[in-house]
């Protein structure tokens, strides 16, 4: 998986792309939990997110209270036709803000 940032003002918007896994899904709570706390608004990127699994549900999770206990937003930005397919499964397509 890789993984780009890019901060402007209060808004980090990070670039997922490959495989979000519990072998990488470390990587980008890591990635998260190291941005300024002056971040409020969180957008993750998902146009080359080619897989997700339960543990990377669990780091979108955690991102999307993370904003909230700031008072912020997650947006989750141009989930591919599998990864929406997941999130409606799992009933977490009506929880995230998401942006096709």
């Amino acid at each position: 998986m890789e993984l780009t940032t890019t901060i402007a003002d209060a808004k980090a918007t990070i670039q997922v792309v490959g495989k979000l896994s519990v072998a990488t899904s470390p990587e980008l709570e890591s990635e998260v939990t190291k941005l300024p706390e002056s971040i409020t608004e969180f957008v993750l990127d998902l146009t080359d997110l080619e897989y997700v699994s339960s543990a990377g549900l669990r780091v979108l999770v955690m991102t999307q209270k993370l904003a909230a206990r700031r008072g912020g937003t997650l947006t989750l930005l141009n989930t591919t036709d599998d990864v929406q397919e997941v999130l409606e499964m799992t009933g977490l397509a009506d929880v995230f803000d998401i942006k096709r």
